[in-house]
């Protein structure tokens, strides 16, 4: 599966956000990357605007155009605000709830995790990391996997309260999705709408 492999830094310095945790270089240089980042005044067009939304939620949930296409697709399809609805199935891809649920660090950590099957849902492994996660799943971790160093680093000191969407049980080191989470629920500083106007030209 094809997912983005470069520089961190030079993203989360794009978006002047740090897109991927914790950033040294992004509060060191708090400004675009390249030769004349600091110089750069440039008034962004409206396209541009749009366009940058798109690539941060993109980058922000680690999909790529075509995927990110077909769930804007089903979010059109679907009853209720489309950008709301899109940002709630990203909410809902099954790498961002083990995210959530503390059992990884970072994004791209909880999707290793379930490509290595190490993630289960309802009691079943699952490697798909853009499955869709549903309200009452239960996604746990699988027996052989909870001595692993990065998952109790991770859960380590997590605050489960943060995210009323979901709840943890520390005894089985599993979570249950109880509802798709409500757009104020939802951290992302992305303006969901820009996306629908890209999308609706």
């Amino acid at each position: 599966m094809a997912r983005y492999t470069g520089p961190k830094s030079r993203i989360a310095r794009k978006f002047g956000e740090a897109i991927y945790g914790e950033d040294k270089v992004l509060v060191k240089k708090n400004y675009p990357p390249g030769q004349h980042g600091q110089n750069r005044r440039r008034k962004t067009s409206e396209y541009g605007m749009q366009l940058r939304e798109k690539q941060k939620a993109k980058y922000t949930y680690g999909v790529l155009e075509r995927q990110f296409r077909n769930l804007f697709e089903k979010a059109a399809r679907t009853k209720g605000i489309t950008g709301e609805v899109l940002l709630q199935l990203l909410e809902s891809r099954l790498d961002n709830v083990v995210y959530r649920l503390g059992i990884a660090p970072t994004r791209p950590a909880a999707r290793q995790l379930v490509l290595h099957k190490h993630i289960t849902v309802n009691g079943q492994v699952v490697n798909i990391a853009s499955y869709q996660v549903k309200p009452g799943d239960v996604i746990g971790v699988r027996e052989k996997a909870k001595s692993l160093e990065v998952i109790a680093d991770a859960l380590a000191g997590f605050n489960h309260s943060k995210y009323p969407w979901i709840e943890w049980d520390e005894s089985s080191k599993s979570g249950r999705f109880l509802h798709v989470p409500t757009r104020e629920d939802i951290p992302e500083t992305i303006k969901e709408q820009l996306i629908v106007e890209l999308y609706s030209k």
